[in-house]
């Protein structure tokens, strides 16, 4: 399992949402520890682009061009695990939507249903095409991404809440089911994140006191690390400073 003698370089990562941000922080981790990391998410030159971006720095990675929200696009993530490389020892979901700003009841069906489908759904639909690997290799590491939003009353954005706070679900319970397995599941909430996510785009402005994506990696690369015998089954991520 990750952190095991055979190292991590014989080690198969998948990271969700890894053409920018937090995804793309995490994946660049994995790739510096020496793992074979699988780039996911929709945009495909944006993949390319990080994929360049770690091999130029003599890490191993591939692109996989995927909607998460699509149940055969993800079915056949697994079997390309399966096919190419025989194991995922790495799953991190952390492929996510906000969309925050007006209360629930201004909320088109619309909208609550690609949150869920992105922030919920698609979870659901990697470990259903990874968890196989991982059991039949008796090892193997689900992280999943979440967000303080699913631990705290969250005014103007109650349906990403709810979101979070079902992943936050689905996390504790899947660990349950798959330690028989000695495969780990944790979750990873992290605060006011320095990036362009909820739509604000490439040109938003660099707020100091917000926790960075690598600050999301460096918990990630905590993780994987961890003795075997053990895990961190939640980590909540916290801005040292508040906002103003």
């Amino acid at each position: 399992m990750s952190g095991s003698p055979e190292g991590f370089e014989s080690q198969v990562a998948v990271v969700t949402g890894a053409a920018r941000g937090i995804g793309e922080a995490i994946a660049r981790r994995l790739a510096a520890m020496g793992m074979q990391v699988v780039l996911v998410a929709r945009d495909k030159a944006r993949l390319e682009s990080v994929r360049a971006a770690i091999e130029a720095a003599g890490g191993k990675a591939v692109a996989f061009p995927s909607d998460l929200r699509d149940e055969k696009a993800v079915a056949a993530l697994g079997s390309h695990l399966r096919e190419k490389h025989g194991r995922c020892d790495v799953l991190v979901n952390n492929a996510g939507i906000g969309k925050t700003g007006k209360p629930l009841h201004e909320t088109s069906i619309e909208e609550w249903d690609d949150l869920m489908s992105t922030n919920l759904r698609g979870p659901f639909l990697t470990i259903k095409a990874v968890a196989p690997l991982m059991i039949e290799r008796q090892s193997g590491h689900i992280i999943n991404i979440s967000s303080l939003a699913g631990k705290n009353p969250l005014p103007n954005g109650a349906a990403y809440s709810a979101s979070k706070w079902g992943l936050n679900g689905l996390t504790y319970s899947v660990a349950e089911e798959l330690r028989q397995f000695n495969v780990r599941v944790s979750v990873v909430a992290p605060g006011s994140v320095n990036t362009g996510f909820g739509g604000r785009g490439d040109g938003f402005k660099e707020e100091s006191w917000k926790v960075k994506p690598d600050d999301v990696a460096s918990v990630v690369e905590m993780l994987v690390k961890q003795a075997p015998q053990s895990f961190v089954s939640e980590v909540l991520l916290r801005p040292t400073k508040k906002g103003s």
